[in-house]
């Protein structure tokens, strides 16, 4: 099944149902409002809603409308949580490396994971704004499961149950920013804006084998003003989504909707690419001894997505364009 939400005057947008080729929708407010509703009284609607899929794919509803990407919010405009991992290691490799430091002692066994603003997120349309060129700003490629209630203590084995549906990220940085909140050592915050999601999320069985051990084993395709950027395969992940599901609730319970994300999607392979503009930057100073790519400008874009094994626009697609904004610091 494949949901998105329309923009609406209601914060939470409107609930509609997506056929599977990108190009109808259907609303359903006779099920849920939104998609925040929904996942909370998931397992009371979503057979009704596979019905609904089915026949908007048979092309048996009259009443449904054509897909405009652009009029698409992320699947949840807001929410009560998005966490964020770091579940593939090469990533965090190349930062240490970079750095001269050695990675945490930890790094294979534990996750590493922070609490992100979830609040306000982007549309997959939206201008990222840069208040200033020296925050850095880069984009960041990943994937994300998002979850209904998982209870507190929850394990890996049993965590995936949980998982409900999945998207694509963008998960903007400011690393000129990042740096210094980690110099003072509590976490990040005004270097994690706003992020944005894909147009459209799905249920796991909609990948098909592409969907196993808790693993999207697709690769996540980056342009960067208009050039290929990269395209790692995402099913390379340490941890499995059941294991940030699990680290996630160690010491909580997770509401419906919270979003997990992967962290960037990174491979071992150089010649795949990479999904930030951060690792190809860590790549030339391990290689050249120093950076020469700069970070986004004014006007660049970046365009995420993910292809099934058959060509299909899975997520359909993040698209956005920096644009320097007039708010004065000082």
């Amino acid at each position: 099944m494949k949901l998105g939400t329309l923009k609406s005057n209601e914060a939470d947008g409107q609930l509609v149902v997506v056929s599977r080729d990108n190009q109808k929708c259907v609303a359903v407010p006779q099920i849920a409002a939104n998609m925040g509703q929904l996942l909370e009284n998931w397992q009371q609607h979503h057979t009704a809603l596979e019905k609904i899929y089915n026949d908007l794919n048979e092309g048996k509803l009259s009443v449904a409308m054509a897909v405009d990407q652009d009029e698409f919010h992320s699947p949840l405009p807001r929410c009560y949580g998005w966490l964020d991992g770091s579940a593939f290691i090469q990533h965090v490799i190349l930062v240490r490396k970079a750095r001269n430091a050695e990675p945490p002692a930890t790094l294979r066994e534990i996750p590493l994971m922070y609490q992100g603003g979830s609040d306000d997120f982007l549309a997959p349309r939206d201008n990222i704004p840069m208040v200033d060129p020296s925050h850095g700003v880069d984009f960041e490629g990943e994937v994300g499961v998002i979850v209904g209630d998982v209870p507190m203590g929850v394990k890996e084995k049993d965590a995936h149950q949980y998982i409900k549906l999945i998207t694509i990220i963008n998960d903007v940085s400011l690393r000129g920013i990042i740096k210094d909140e980690i110099v003072r050592g509590f976490g990040f915050l005004q270097g994690k804006p706003s992020s944005a999601f894909a147009p459209f999320c799905i249920t796991p069985d909609e990948l098909g084998s592409s969907w196993k051990d808790g693993r999207i084993h697709l690769p996540l395709n980056s342009e960067y003003n208009g050039e290929w950027f990269g395209h790692p395969n995402a099913g390379q992940m340490h941890f499995s989504f059941g294991k940030l599901i699990e680290h996630a609730a160690r010491t909580r319970n997770l509401k419906a909707g919270t979003i997990i994300g992967s962290g960037t999607v990174s491979n071992e392979d150089p010649n795949v690419g990479s999904s930030c503009l951060a690792e190809r930057r860590y790549i030339e100073m391990i290689n050249d001894g120093k950076a020469s790519t700069p970070f986004m400008q004014n006007g660049s874009t970046i365009k995420i997505e993910m292809l099934s094994e058959t060509g299909e626009n899975l997520f359909g697609t993040i698209y956005q364009k920096v644009v320097k904004t007039n708010f004065d610091e000082t």
